[in-house]
């Protein structure tokens, strides 16, 4: 997915990529990739499997095992950033059997800074899965979202079950994640497969050993679950919420779960609940392609393209950036990393991959690519690739690709079981994508050996009888394709979807005056956009 980030400010500042639905695994850790579809859980949900079936709702009345954590009330506390509370909220781990223990979820707000009447608590999520919402709060949402609305709300996130400070799932070390991250995604021969296959393993094995309890229970509709005791427990009465990216899959299953509970809701770059695994990593892959279609017709324009130049044509672009991976899967570059790591074939085009989700990343993407290609010097296209995974200087890696694929290989079977399942739809994903669609297939292949069996299927959320909620769509948007977006807003009942026309992963402050207007004259007022709204 993935993703990304989803840190943003206006375009005219500086700002952190999106993080949402990270890409096919881009190349390797992320694992089951594409956010997944909307899961049942098999013990949190009564819907039957088949996408031809909607989510079903809950019961409205608390059941009297979850009275407890219904009636929890924070204990707020400093977290050591200016102007922001902290506090634990415990949930069960298994909702079917709330005797089986407890998880710990990390929430923190910053409460609203008036004038005006106060609206209630706003929960934001910055996608992934496995993106720390607390921190995405803390960096931004909680002082970049417009004045008018953290003036009226309680800004709140809190870190979903696995993730960041909510009993992370760790899988491996920095030494062998960095292993994993080099691993040629792809393999041209048994060599090479066996090698990709064993580094799939240990990466399951890891997360297994490190939490094999938690691993059965972080599935997103628990995660939504557990929403619900956050919003109680905030003395909410209905749940007012801003999701991006898988951030919004998260947000339709709360909908669908608890639709008379929703308040004004935000769905920003959406998925689709209702497909399966392979259709969700085959539909993204066809999205970074026209994500990369956007970037080779700008680059060719500008003088420091180093992969063509004006009358270019964009498929010839992207042939030159496959020979350029070809070279490095043969003859990796110095990075000057101080651990030593190379830039070969998988690392480079994670990188370009990063650079996908925000067109204001692309000089720095030609700048990269200009470095490796012509000056044999791979450090540019690391950082853009460490910024993805979420590696800091010293070899440390976040917990984001770790509940990643815990997350996602809960919510849906695989896509392929089998080598040979992926190469038997390699031509369809090439097609997808002449430029990255042979290694996100292969990525795809990830949650084959996953230590859990997946716990949901694909299924259609409705929501019947939830107020309004607001579905983006962006147009050219590689992680999350714009038909998600017409199809999430077809199936919820209420929902209106809101386009923008435009590059880049997610709308809402990314710039356009017409999707921020729109947007918090909902969240302020509760006015939805008139049907099919388009912006630029």
């Amino acid at each position: 997915m993935h993703i990304r980030r989803n840190v943003r400010q206006s375009r005219s500042r500086q700002r952190v990529p999106a993080r949402t639905a990270r890409a096919g695994g881009v190349l390797l850790a992320a694992a089951a990739l594409l956010v997944s579809a909307c899961s049942a859980g098999n013990s949190t949900s009564s819907a039957s499997s088949g996408a031809g079936v909607a989510l079903a709702a809950l019961p409205q009345a608390t059941p009297s095992t979850l009275a407890a954590y219904y009636g929890q009330k924070p204990g707020w506390r400093s977290c050591g950033v200016p102007g922001f509370e902290c506090a634990t909220i415990k949930a069960p781990l298994d909702y079917a059997d709330p005797s089986a223990g407890d998880v710990r979820l990390a929430v923190a707000r910053k409460k609203a800074t008036g004038p005006g009447k106060r609206l209630g608590s706003l929960l934001v999520n910055p996608g992934g899965p496995g993106g720390s919402a607390i921190g995405y709060l803390q960096a931004y949402a909680g002082i970049g979202y417009p004045a008018d609305v953290r003036a009226r709300y309680d800004m709140v996130a809190v870190d979903p079950r696995g993730v960041a400070r909510s009993e992370p799932v760790e899988c491996l070390g920095g030494r062998d994640m960095d292993t994993y991250t080099q691993t040629d995604a792809t393999p041209d021969d048994a060599k090479e497969t066996t090698r990709l296959v064993d580094a799939y393993r240990k990466f399951a094995e890891g997360c297994g050993a490190d939490a094999p309890k938690l691993l059965r229970h972080v599935s997103t509709v628990e995660t939504a679950r557990d929403m619900d005791i956050v919003r109680a427990a905030l003395g909410d009465p209905k749940l007012n919420y801003v999701g991006a990216s898988y951030g919004t899959f998260l947000g339709a299953t709360y909908a669908g779960l608890f639709p008379g509970r929703v308040g004004r809701m935000v769905l920003d770059g959406a998925m689709d609940p209702a497909l399966p695994a392979r259709r969700l990593n085959l539909d993204q892959t066809a999205g970074f392609e026209t994500a990369f279609q956007s970037f080779a017709k700008d680059c060719v324009q500008q003088t420091d393209c180093p992969l063509g130049s004006k009358g270019t044509k964009p498929a010839e672009v992207g042939k030159n950036l496959k020979a350029f991976f070809a070279r490095l899967d043969a003859h990796p570059i110095p990075t000057g990393d101080a651990d030593g790591r190379k830039l070969g074939e998988a690392l480079a085009t994670t990188g370009v991959i990063a650079a996908m989700y925000d067109e204001g990343s692309w000089a720095q993407l030609r700048e990269a690519l200009t470095s490796a290609m012509k000056h044999n010097d791979g450090a540019g296209l690391l950082v853009l690739s460490d910024s993805y995974y979420e590696r800091d200087a010293e070899g440390r890696y976040t917990n984001l690709m770790f509940a990643n694929a815990a997350v996602n290989c809960l919510d849906l079977p695989p896509a392929f079981s089998t080598p040979d399942q992926v190469r038997g739809a390699l031509p369809a994903f090439e097609k997808a994508s002449p430029v990255f669609g042979e290694g996100l297939a292969w990525a795809s292949l990830n949650c084959a050996y996953w230590p859990v069996r997946a716990t949901g299927e694909p299924h259609r959320i409705e929501a019947k009888g939830a107020a309004p909620i607001v579905v983006v769509g962006t147009t050219r948007d590689p992680a999350t394709p714009y038909r998600w977006a017409q199809s999430l807003s077809r199936q919820l009942s209420s929902a209106r979807l809101l386009t923008y026309e435009g590059d880049g992963h997610t709308a809402y402050g990314r710039g356009s005056t017409c999707i921020d207007s729109t947007i918090n004259t909902y969240l302020l007022r509760g006015t939805p956009p008139a049907e099919r709204k388009r912006c630029s």
